[in-house]
């Protein structure tokens, strides 16, 4: 009985360690959460020029609108990165409720620790101040030609290659999109 003792603890606390819930990812919230209008979501990834089987990562992906959308309409494998848990958790679920694993996730984690070198296209709507703070991140993991379209918030010290402006997003907001190309 004594010799079993420590395999019994063991396994006790392998089980109770699978019952905790992940840790919450840590980092600086880079934006608050302001979901995109579905009309601007179209327009961000038709102005980013996503292709069928491209790779798009959606910075603070928010509801996963643009994840989703990517997937479900572009044959995109799209990413999202989140780190509040609550919006992970919202996103992940109406991707699974959609059928949409194998093409669509969402990371619950710090955009700043992440890497982005295999991507086609990102879609970012962070404030001006956190878009200065992951520029230099960008120009170290993105190859040449990728895409990035900045909604609202350009990124300073870049020069976009167009700019859209969206007058009424139906909802009396306007809106002007900005397309890097690294």
């Amino acid at each position: 009985m004594i010799r079993r003792l420590p395999l019994v603890l063991s396994l006790f606390m392998l089980a109770v360690s699978a019952q905790e819930p992940a840790p919450k990812p840590s980092g600086e919230k880079l934006a608050p959460y302001y979901p995109t209008p579905e009309s601007v979501v179209d327009r961000m990834l038709k102005f980013g020029g996503l292709k069928k089987g491209e790779k798009i990562f959606d910075l603070g992906s928010g509801d996963g609108r643009v994840v989703i959308m990517a997937a479900q309409q572009f044959k995109a494998e799209a990413v999202g990165i989140e780190l509040d848990q609550d919006l992970y958790k919202q996103s992940t679920d109406r991707i699974k409720s959609l059928g949409l694993e194998k093409h669509a996730r969402i990371i619950n984690g710090d955009i700043t620790q992440q890497d982005f070198s295999s991507a086609n296209l990102l879609t970012v709507y962070l404030l001006p101040n956190s878009n200065e703070k992951i520029r230099p991140m960008l120009e170290k993991q993105l190859k040449k030609g990728t895409r990035v379209v900045a909604h609202d918030f350009m990124f300073k010290g870049w020069t976009a290659d167009k700019e859209e402006h969206i007058p009424d997003d139906g909802e009396g907001r306007s809106h002007t999109l900005y397309l890097y190309i690294r």
